[in-house]
């Protein structure tokens, strides 16, 4: 970090050693500012969650209704996904343009239009235009929450208030299933188009409570506004120290010289953004070639291990177990989406405490055991004759079991991590190409299930899932660095060497005592 020694009263310690500092020696209470502008902005990605859930119920009745087979099913409820990808891949360039704020309010808009489409659609090709545009929209809101999000938090609290957007998803998905349950008591033609239309509600509410939020504090550097950004960092950091040391960081990042105090200065800008994706994709240094690795890995494996497979088509997994009743399969659905929504909130208070690696280790082993325990109840009852109790219990147990794994470690981790291991002129984009990854993979998981399960049995499948999570919790053990506590800044310093990152931060955290000795021995 650049700069002279900063003094607060007798203390004088090294600049790169004072947010270490501030955090060893202070446990500050929540910043219920930071907190309320985390809240505000991941609300738009309930509407995300709100989609998995509903179509999950939905699909029952639109199949009835519309008399599509399983393969256009299949490309309903996935193409969203794909339509996400769009989005996400956009929205990296216009939050650069626009700001955070007004890029989630962008994606309430486009939301709104979606689900109204959806909502009054005649036949299939009228719906599959709303999936479309409610896609565009969800890939906006996720990237701009999880940029938002990790821009505003302090060094303290920053996988808690991260992990916001992840935890709304999960809220939205236990609404969507209630909303199955609710509307499908409807008659079938009109159940359906209420359950998806609803999701419009949220949206004109959340258009004007996003507008309360105050700005990015990077983004308003990169576009000069200094003055605006130190207001905004006083306000949403653990001390007034803290917020001059963070934007002094950020100054640097993006290029502005430490003497330049204005309130508005000039910021050399890029005409466009090929030269961030240039150095990004095809000529990053050894430091992004790792974050890419690592990002496009935790994305990967998050998505390919068959989430979206158990949430999606829950219905289907427990028809498949034995339960007939449609109203027993949701009610169990909506089981589901109560587990995933309780760990979720208990991995928001765990993440700041016990780390990201040792969340993410244990989660994705205990979805491991889950998976393959699934497949085996699933083979058993898809190979008997007669009624097994005990493999129904045990199959909607294991399902419980790996959302609930899946909730609190793997689910809110790998957004959160994206989002701290960028550099600053590159976080946008690169945030977009981990939301890009992640929702392809995710589109086709859902578009394929239904043909993979009945090519190799479901049990079949659940043991696939289960070998591709085995081999991410390799992945993540020998390439991912620990970032809990770290400024956005000292992270990127982790990274450069694949698998010897642990050598770095060891000396990180040796330097890291040595700053706060010397503060400690300035102060007496």
């Amino acid at each position: 970090m650049a700069g002279s020694g900063h003094e607060n009263g007798a203390i004088s310690i090294r600049p790169a050693d004072n947010l270490a500092v501030f955090e060893v020696s202070k446990k500050p209470k929540k910043n219920k500012f930071a907190l309320g502008c985390a809240m505000l902005a991941s609300l738009t990605s309930m509407l995300l969650g709100y989609d998995i859930g509903v179509m999950s119920g939905a699909i029952i009745f639109i199949k009835k209704d519309l008399k599509i087979n399983d393969v256009q099913i299949e490309i309903l409820v996935g193409v969203l996904n794909l339509y996400c990808l769009v989005g996400s891949i956009i929205a990296g360039n216009i939050a650069d343009w626009i700001g955070r704020r007004y890029t989630i309010v962008l994606a309430n808009v486009i939301i709104f239009v979606g689900s109204l489409f959806m909502g009054f659609s005649v036949n299939y090709a009228f719906l599959m235009v709303g999936r479309f545009i409610a896609g565009i929209g969800v890939g906006f809101a996720i990237m701009g929450a999880i940029l938002y999000n990790a821009e505003i938090s302090p060094a303290s609290s920053r996988g808690f208030l991260t992990s916001f957007p992840e935890v709304c998803i999960n809220v939205g998905i236990l609404l969507g299933y209630v909303s199955n349950y609710a509307f499908s008591k409807l008659p079938t033609r009109i159940g359906w188009r209420l359950m998806l239309g609803a999701g419009a509600t949220p949206s004109v509410f959340l258009v004007f409570a996003v507008l309360a939020m105050p700005e990015s504090p990077r983004w308003l550097v990169m576009q000069g506004k200094l003055g605006e950004a130190k207001v905004v960092l006083e306000k949403t950091l653990d001390t007034k120290e803290e917020a001059e040391l963070r934007l002094n960081d950020i100054k640097e990042a993006a290029g502005i010289p430490q003497d330049s105090t204005g309130d508005v200065v000039v910021v050399q800008k890029q005409t466009n953004s090929n030269g961030v994706w240039r150095e990004l994709l095809l000529h990053p240094t050894p430091t992004v070639k790792h974050i890419l690795i690592c990002t496009v890995g935790i994305h990967f494996f998050q998505q390919s291990s068959g989430v979206d497979a158990v949430v999606l088509y829950s219905p289907r997994i427990f028809e498949k177990a034995g339960i007939s009743s449609s109203n027993e399969q949701l009610l169990t659905t909506v089981a589901v989406g109560i587990c995933k929504t309780i760990f979720i909130l208990v991995a928001t208070f765990l993440l700041d405490k016990s780390g990201r690696r040792a969340l993410l280790l244990i989660s994705t082993g205990g979805m491991v055991v889950s998976l393959a325990t699934l497949g085996f109840s699933l083979t058993i009852i898809n190979h008997s004759e007669a009624k097994l109790t005990w493999a129904i219990v045990l199959c909607i147990t294991m399902v419980l079991s790996f959302v609930a794994f899946f909730a609190i470690g793997m689910g809110p981790i790998a957004g959160i991590y994206t989002s701290e291991i960028f550099p600053l002129k590159l976080r946008a984009q690169g945030i977009s190409l981990g939301v890009a990854v992640n929702r392809v993979t995710s589109g086709i998981i859902s578009m394929t299930f239904l043909s993979l399960y009945q090519a190799i049995t479901i049990g079949g499948a659940f043991f696939l899932f289960a070998g591709i999570a085995a081999v991410g919790w390799l992945f993540f053990n020998i390439c991912l660095p620990e970032t809990r506590g770290k400024t956005l800044e000292e992270t990127e310093r982790l990274f450069g060497n694949l698998v010897g990152w642990r050598e770095v931060d060891k000396k990180m955290k040796e330097d890291n005592t040595k700053g706060a000795t010397h503060g400690q021995e300035g102060s007496e």
